[in-house]
């Protein structure tokens, strides 16, 4: 499951103590679309391990501003609250597990 994220929710979600992977996505953006479903597919895969969040940069400028996201898509990893690593552009899903087994060491 992927969660929908504001401003508001988002320090709340990326503080959980799994490690959190956040979406930063645009309704207008086609490789976003592309990218919605492998983050699905990877939050099913490992819910006991990381959880999954996507937050529209159109509607949440202040966290956008916080993390100097600039291009869509970006995922985020975090973990304790803390940005530890990125990926910026449509990538595969092979290539965000990879992030993220190196994240989980």
């Amino acid at each position: 499951m992927i969660r929908e994220l504001t401003d508001e929710a988002f320090q709340g979600f990326v503080e959980n103590e799994a490690l959190a992977v956040v979406d930063f996505y645009a309704t207008w953006c086609p490789p976003c679309d592309k990218l919605s479903p492998l983050l699905k597919e990877i939050s099913d895969e490992y819910k006991d391990e990381l959880v999954v969040g996507a937050i529209n940069v159109d509607t949440n400028p202040q966290t956008v501003q916080k993390y100097g996201v600039m291009s869509m898509p970006t995922v985020v990893v975090f973990q304790q609250g803390e940005p530890i690593s990125r990926l910026i552009g449509y990538r595969p899903k092979q290539t965000i597990l990879n992030l993220l087994n190196l994240a989980a060491k």
